[in-house]
């Protein structure tokens, strides 16, 4: 199983996700784009695509030329039926590659809120797998309309579109269920300047949070992470499974 991994800042962290895939025995093939690294063609060298979180804006191509053809390549790993998951910035280019709207400055949110499935997200084998109500960790200004097809998974009262499902497994999480507790008080430390311009009474408030929430928010984003490293098909399973399809049509 070999997974590309985009990086779209310094101090992105697969958290969560980073432990399922290692559970899972993945080869991880990370790429800074932003840092020069190349992107590939095509899907065809991997398995499944991650997108992670970012300061920029998923327009922001004048800045960050290459999205363009992130969003594109995430387009082309949906069209190859390959697992794709966007997290924050990855959610809104993915929504960006399937033709829907990005929503700039307009829907902030910072620190841990709670996220429900809509009907269709309860029958969604990823969303389900942590139940029909969870917390989990908010950083973000910007949002997305859902591209035509999209299923629409998961909402709050702040943000209507927090999960949807392109195709089989390509999904866009608005939230950060990779961001388990030591990503989170890693973020504190990092971006302490930063988080106490977006939230004064962060850091004193920062236990009684925790206490709160951090757990449920740490075992509902390992819950999906798995969920969604189950969705990965290797080479060896489309292989065997086009044998299926071969022979049952003989």
């Amino acid at each position: 199983m070999r997974v590309l991994v985009i990086e779209n800042m310094v101090h992105s962290d697969l958290g969560q996700v980073g432990v399922a895939l290692e559970e899972a025995g993945a080869e991880i093939d990370l790429r800074q784009p932003f840092n020069s690294d190349a992107l590939p063609a095509n899907a065809s060298g991997h398995d499944a695509l991650v997108v992670l979180g970012g300061e920029q804006s998923a327009l922001d191509d004048h800045i960050h030329p290459y999205l363009p053809d992130l969003a594109k390549l995430m387009h082309a790993f949906t069209e190859a039926d390959k697992s794709v998951l966007g997290i924050c910035l990855g959610s809104q280019l993915l929504a960006r590659a399937h033709g829907g709207d990005n929503i700039l400055g307009r829907t902030r949110e910072f620190g841990w809120h709670g996220v429900e499935l809509t009907d269709e997200g309860r029958l969604d084998p990823v969303l389900s797998a942590a139940g029909e109500a969870f917390p989990s960790f908010e950083w973000h200004s910007d949002s997305f309309t859902l591209p035509a097809g999209a299923v629409h998974l998961a909402t709050n009262p702040t943000v209507t579109n927090q999960a949807f499902r392109i195709g089989r497994a390509a999904y866009g999480m608005q939230f950060h269920f990779e961001a388990g507790t030591r990503v989170v008080e890693d973020w504190n430390r990092i971006f302490e300047g930063q988080i106490n311009g977006l939230d004064p009474h962060w850091f004193e408030r920062y236990p009684e949070l925790a206490a709160t929430h951090a757990d449920k928010a740490d075992a509902a984003g390992l819950t999906l992470a798995r969920a969604w490293v189950g969705t990965i098909r290797g080479e060896k399973a489309v292989e065997g499974e086009s044998r299926e399809i071969a022979e049952a049509s003989a």
